[in-house]
């Protein structure tokens, strides 16, 4: 696996992963409810479904009612538009994500803040987010992450389900790849991704 992240990040993925990083630090303050509600839209659905609907959709996350929102979610082709719209209105009293998570003093902390407060969003939808907006030492642990760790023999096969224990458990050995191929986790996340999709998605 190290030999493998090391080859790409000589190459273009390496240029692209820097790019990607970049964009993720310079995500305004004003857009950070979007990518909040990019992250609750992409949970048990994909990262193409919450871009689309994020372009389609703008400002209207934090000014649609829920039966319009849904309806738009349907016609974009999410599976759980109902129950989306309906998290994306109650999230809409922490519009003011910027304030609550910079107050924190690590993003380990506010991850934790996010997953108990935040309807929809678990460990994985509240590293996404730190993630986007520009945070590098929480791992976002998805269905494609964990069929890169089976491949290279990082765990001996998925876990059915993951507990808050199995999630942190599986960080910590991210964590120690990390290192070892000089990477944050936000860097490792997205070589990663590549390796399993092809893709440097956000």
């Amino acid at each position: 696996m190290l030999g493998k992240i090391r080859e790409l990040k000589k190459g273009e993925v390496g240029e692209l992963v820097k790019s990607r990083i970049r964009e993720f630090e310079n995500v305004p303050p004003k857009d950070w409810f979007s990518e909040l509600c990019f992250c609750i839209l992409t949970a048990n659905s994909s990262a193409q479904i919450g871009i689309k609907a994020q372009k389609a959709i703008g400002d209207g996350f934090l000014t649609m009612d829920k039966d319009n929102l849904a309806r738009l979610l349907r016609r974009l082709g999410h599976p759980y538009y109902e129950r989306r719209a309906e998290y994306i209105v109650e999230a809409r009293k922490y519009s003011n994500i910027y304030e609550i998570v910079s107050q924190f003093r690590d993003e380990k902390h506010a991850r934790e803040w996010l997953a108990r407060n935040v309807k929809g969003v678990g460990y994985k939808e509240a590293s996404h987010f730190l993630r986007n907006v520009g945070y590098k030492n929480v791992a976002i642990i998805d269905r494609h992450i964990l069929r890169v760790m089976v491949k290279y023999g990082l765990i001996e096969k998925a876990p059915k389900s993951l507990t808050k224990k199995k999630y942190l458990e599986l960080e910590g050995i991210l964590e120690r790849v990390a290192k070892d191929a000089e990477l944050t986790l936000a860097e490792l996340d997205l070589y990663l991704w590549y390796m399993e999709t092809g893709k440097v998605l956000k």
